[in-house]
C-alpha cells in the first residue's frame, strides 16, 4: 500500500502510519488465535473505534486518530473502509471473501513498541471482551452503539456523517468553565488545538 492511502504521521500522534498498520495487524492475528476464524472487518472497524474512543475519554486523546463515519452498524473509520479493496501492508492483507465481504490476514507478528503500556493493555482488554465465539457481528456493532456516545450523537443527527471526537465527552467541553474541566477533557482541548493548528 503507497504513503498516504490513509493517515501519516502528523504533530498529534508520532507514528500514527505505523501504529494503525501495527494495531490491525494485532487485533487480526489475537482474533485468529482466540477465536480460530480470520477476523471481519465488522469486527475490526469495532475494535478501532473502541481504542480509539475509550482512549479519548480516559486519557484526552485518541490512540490512533483514525477519522469515523456514523454508519448504521457502529463507528467506521474511513480511510481504511474506502481502500479495503485493495489494501495490504507489510503488517496485514484485507481479503475479499465474497460479494463486498472482507476478511483482514496478519503477515507476521504486531510491533508493540509504537504503543503506551495503556494502549497495550486497552488492545488486550478488547480481544479478551469480544475475541470470542459466542460474540457475534450483531453483538459487537451492538456494544459499540452502547459505548460510544459521539456515534449515537452523530448518528442521530445525520446517518453517515463524520464523527467528531468531542461528542464523546458528555457535555460541550468548548464552553466549559476551565477550572471544571476534567484532566481528560483538558487533554483533549490541547489535543484538538495542535491537530488544528497542524493542518
Amino acid at each position: 500500500m503507497a504513503e498516504g492511502q490513509y493517515p501519516g504521521d502528523n504533530d498529534v500522534i508520532a507514528y500514527q502510519k505505523e501504529k494503525i498498520d501495527n494495531a490491525i495487524c494485532f487485533f487480526a492475528s489475537k482474533h485468529s488465535e482466540r477465536t480460530r476464524k480470520p477476523l471481519t472487518q465488522t469486527f475490526l472497524y469495532k475494535y478501532l473505534a473502541f481504542l480509539d474512543f475509550k482512549s479519548l475519554e480516559e486519557t484526552g486523546h485518541p490512540a490512533l486518530g483514525l477519522k469515523y463515519l456514523a454508519m448504521e452498524k457502529g463507528p467506521v473509520p474511513i480511510e481504511i473502509y474506502s481502500k479495503r479493496k485493495n489494501l495490504k501492508t507489510e503488517c496485514f492483507e484485507f481479503r475479499e471473501v465474497e460479494g463486498n465481504k472482507f476478511i483482514i490476514i496478519a503477515k507476521g507478528r504486531p510491533n508493540l513498541e509504537f504503543f503506551s503500556p495503556y494502549e497495550i493493555k486497552k488492545m488486550q482488554q478488547l480481544v479478551e471482551i469480544y475475541a470470542d465465539t459466542f460474540v457475534k457481528t450483531s453483538d459487537i456493532s451492538e456494544a459499540s452503539h452502547q459505548d460510544i456516545k459521539a456515534w449515537r450523537k452523530a448518528y442521530k443527527k445525520k446517518e453517515n456523517s463524520i464523527i467528531e471526537y468531542e461528542l464523546q465527552f458528555e457535555e460541550d467541553i468548548q464552553h466549559k468553565d476551565a477550572k471544571e474541566l476534567k484532566p481528560a477533557e483538558e487533554n483533549f482541548l490541547i489535543y484538538k488545538s495542535i491537530e488544528e493548528a497542524s493542518t
